[in-house]
């Protein structure tokens, strides 16, 4: 993830409780500015003039039975929350466990009062760990100083993905692949850490410390680290970043490289320091290794990208795997005009392998630059990756949210309301990222305002993941009856493949609302409102962790 410090630091659903369903469905109707349901047919307005959508296009409203629910929204809305440096959470290293649990229920409740559907948490910023770890030392960002275990024993990994799922959001586990240790970083590395354990294969560049990708020992561990949090914890996916081999630096105390690459260097106009990997690349020549320097270390990587994936998928094959890369795609495939860093000749990422090779889920290309920037364009970048979708996995653009601040480069709220226009206008983008958390929970100049009322009026369903399995569940079993004040509903999965949430269409005059509920709070209550009145039908059904959809089922019509 690109960092640029200075710039960023800056509903729960209540059994038989009116108060829960209102906001679950606060905001929630069958005309959302919105994302492309899953048929690809756009939920009818009950409006008869076209509307305006985010970006700017305006659409027609779409014919469909009055008396059946349109097909359930889709998108993947997420938000990164970045531990590292304590950017987003903890506020502060060595907070009690009371003040950090309360942090991240905020964070949690914003993104479930926002309509987002997934939090991707970082939890290993520096082969350091914010969850108790046999491989790796706890993280000196939550606890004050590397090694040391939290004042009150707990795990905030268990606590963030229980409270996640608890408000049906769900939570990605980031990893830092590579680096050792951060330039903010000031304690002594712990003796558990792997520049302790194995110093040979980390090496210092610049003010930061890295696992040299060549050293097989390396990628091991970061194997084997992953693998552990996918066997032990119940996380809906595994996440890592665009920090592969380093950010090139020109001097040997350079701590911010990424700025460069960010403001579109294109590398190679300064004298850059090479990665201390010689003794790695002098051991590959020596065993006979016919590959040139740069193609080396893009396999050394491309090994760890595969080596993951396919570990994941043994361990639990519902784990999505998402990649954010740098936004910038390999010199010889660009769109004309289009200049910048390259990600595949200097951090050694062939992220358009990746995608040809089906070894992600998703991908989440880091798109920092506002629509109008001809060198970076957001749309044409994005319209880059999708051509070099050829396996049709997810991609979902990564939005630099946190641009929203008082720097001479800051973005206009509205920028990232664009941004997400044209993701929308893209059949083959189904999702966005904002880095990070932080400008919305600060609403910094609207921002989470309009997002509410712009682009997230509904709440939506991730969109589904065929290729990891692609069978229905069986429909939800339902009770319901009329309360004072709503329609009190009662929901249970049915018998086979276990279900994650329920989606809920409930018709009020001739408008269908949409809502999303965790399949761990089935009870509820569809509360009479007063523009609507009271619900006149309920429309369920179930969806599993891949997205999967059973059969809808009719389970309440007003007599």
């Amino acid at each position: 993830m690109v960092l640029v410090l200075n710039a960023k630091k800056r509903l729960t659903l209540s059994a038989g409780m009116a108060a829960g369903l209102a906001a679950l469905l606060e905001g929630c109707s069958s005309t959302p500015t919105a994302p492309v349901p899953e048929s690809g047919t756009v939920p009818p307005s009950p409006q008869p003039s076209a509307r305006p959508q985010p970006g700017g296009q305006a659409m027609a409203p779409a014919m469909a039975d009055p008396r059946m629910p349109p097909p359930a929204p889709r998108e993947f809305r997420a938000a990164w929350v970045s531990t590292v440096a304590n950017i987003d959470w903890p506020s502060r290293s060595n907070l009690s466990t009371a003040k950090q649990q309360t942090e991240a229920l905020a964070i949690l409740d914003r993104a479930k009062a926002l309509n987002l559907n997934a939090i991707v948490l970082q939890v290993r910023p520096s082969a350091d760990a914010i969850y108790p770890s046999e491989l790796e030392p706890w993280s000196e960002f939550l606890t004050g100083q590397q090694g040391r275990p939290p004042a009150q024993p707990w795990d905030p990994l268990q606590f963030w993905i229980e409270q996640a799922h608890a408000r049906g959001l769900e939570l990605h586990a980031w990893f830092n692949p590579y680096r050792a240790r951060h330039a903010t970083a000031k304690t002594p590395l712990a003796t558990s850490h792997i520049g302790r354990k194995q110093p040979e294969v980390v090496k210092s560049y610049g003010r930061y410390l890295w696992m040299d990708p060549g050293e097989a020992a390396a990628s091991q561990h970061t194997l084997d680290v992953v693998l552990d949090v996918v066997r032990r914890y119940d996380i809906d996916g595994v996440h890592i970043d665009d920090y592969f081999y380093p950010y090139p630096i020109d001097t040997p105390n350079a701590a911010g490289p990424e700025g460069v690459a960010l403001d579109g260097g294109v590398g190679g106009a300064r004298q850059e320091l090479e990665f201390p990997d010689q003794p790695s690349w002098q051991r590959y020549l020596l065993e006979g290794g016919t590959l040139d320097r740069p193609h080396w270390r893009r396999q050394n990587v491309n090994s760890l990208i595969e080596a993951m994936y396919m570990g994941i998928r043994k361990q639990k094959s519902w784990v999505r795997f998402g990649i954010s890369p740098f936004g910038i795609g390999r010199p010889d495939r660009r769109p004309a005009g289009i200049i910048g860093f390259s990600q595949y000749d200097k951090l050694y990422a062939d992220a358009e392998l990746w995608l040809q090779n089906g070894w992600l889920d998703y991908l989440a290309p880091q798109l920092y630059w506002p629509v109008a920037q001809a060198p970076q364009a957001f749309d044409v970048l994005l319209d880059y990756w999708l051509a070099q979708n050829t396996r049709a996995r997810h991609v979902w653009p990564g939005l630099y949210t946190s641009r929203i601040d008082n720097s001479i480069k800051s973005f206009a709220p509205e920028e990232i309301v664009k941004q997400i226009g044209v993701t929308r206008s893209r059949s083959g983008a189904r999702g966005h990222l904002h880095f990070s958390i932080a400008p919305l929970m600060e609403n910094r100049k609207g921002i989470t305002d309009q997002l509410k009322t712009q682009a997230y009026q509904t709440a939506a369903l991730t969109p589904a993941t065929p290729w990891l399995g692609s069978d229905a569940p069986a429909a939800p079993q339902a009770s319901t009856r009329r309360d004072s004040n709503g329609v009190a509903l009662k929901l249970s999965a049915g018998t086979g493949k276990p279900v994650t949430h329920y989606a809920i269409w409930s018709r009020y005059g001739s408008e269908w609302r949409f809502a999303v509920a965790p399949a761990s709070r089935p009870v509820l209550l569809l509360a009479d409102d007063a523009a609507g009145g009271a619900a006149q039908a309920v429309v369920v059904s179930a969806v599993d962790r891949l997205g999967n959809e059973s059969e809808r089922i009719q389970v309440y019509t007003r007599s």
